[in-house]
């Protein structure tokens, strides 16, 4: 009998078209689910408390010699995501302090790339609690991420709010991965548990009309926002053009030095005997 591996995952409304047949399969595919935001996630599966999970891309690539990435599912999108924004009280080139969402991590190297030339060179960066208002009390410009993400249009206080996931692609025509499941070296995966991973994208549509009619209980949104947000925002299935995407995203961490190696992308492949 092959041992339970536990399986780490974020509750964000973006993760809820992977997680909920995931968590459904669990069982069945010898996962034990464990959730918690990505950030820790990210921690925890460094520290060998999971054996494998969804965690930002950038932590992904950062231990890429540690990891194997796991085919078939992802967080992804091409063009505005809506819930990946950069908020200015005026001109990018007058920003000097900028507050990042403390569990942002992709999305602040993804901000760096972007923005690192446009922001003058002394623009100081600072993590703090993901509260936009407070955020824009106290710098320039704010990095929000998340469910929050919904809100920061509505606060309508003259502020310019960019999509970074847009500005991505309109500079690169290329989609952007934002998280993908990852896998410690050591932990073997079965076939079963492989399959259970790449059978939850289309699982997940199936069952949408279920997932939107929770969400929209949970977080108060309006049901076609909580729709077209999961369904024509955010892409689930890892394929060419998102590894394309992710390629793309290593080399330029590379090439400014966030990353100090350019790593190799290494899928985990299933255990046998």
């Amino acid at each position: 009998m092959p041992a339970t591996l536990k399986f780490g995952f974020h509750d964000f409304l973006n993760a809820q078209p992977l997680l909920v047949p995931l968590e459904t399969t669990a069982h069945e595919a010898d996962f034990e689910m464990v959730k918690d935001v990505p950030a820790r996630l990210a921690d925890r599966l460094h520290a060998g408390e999971l054996d494998l999970a969804m965690i930002p891309s950038i932590e992904y690539l950062s231990h890429a010699a540690e990891y194997r990435l796991v085919p078939g599912a992802c967080i992804a999108s091409r063009g505005a995501v809506d819930t990946v924004l950069l908020v200015l009280r005026g001109e990018a080139e007058s920003v000097r302090t900028v507050a990042l969402d403390e569990r942002s991590r992709t999305s602040a190297t993804l901000l760096r790339i972007l923005f690192e030339e446009v922001f003058p060179p002394e623009v100081q960066y600072s993590r703090t609690h993901p509260d936009l208002a407070h955020m824009m009390r106290t710098c320039d410009a704010a990095l929000v991420i998340g469910d929050q993400g919904f809100s920061a249009r509505a606060h309508n206080a003259g502020w310019t709010v960019i999509d970074l996931s847009q500005r991505w692609w309109e500079q690169t025509g290329r989609a952007f991965v934002h998280a993908v499941v990852a896998v410690r070296r050591e932990a073997a995966l079965t076939p079963e548990m492989l399959k259970a991973i790449a059978d939850a994208p289309n699982r997940g549509r199936a069952s949408m009309d279920a997932i939107v009619r929770n969400q929209v209980e949970k977080t108060g949104l309006d049901a076609s926002v909580v729709r077209d947000y999961l369904e024509n925002k955010i892409i689930y299935t890892l394929g060419e053009e998102e590894m394309a995407g992710l390629t793309l995203f290593r080399d330029l961490c590379f090439q400014k030095k966030i990353l100090s190696a350019r790593p190799e992308l290494q899928w985990a492949a299933p255990r046998t005997g």
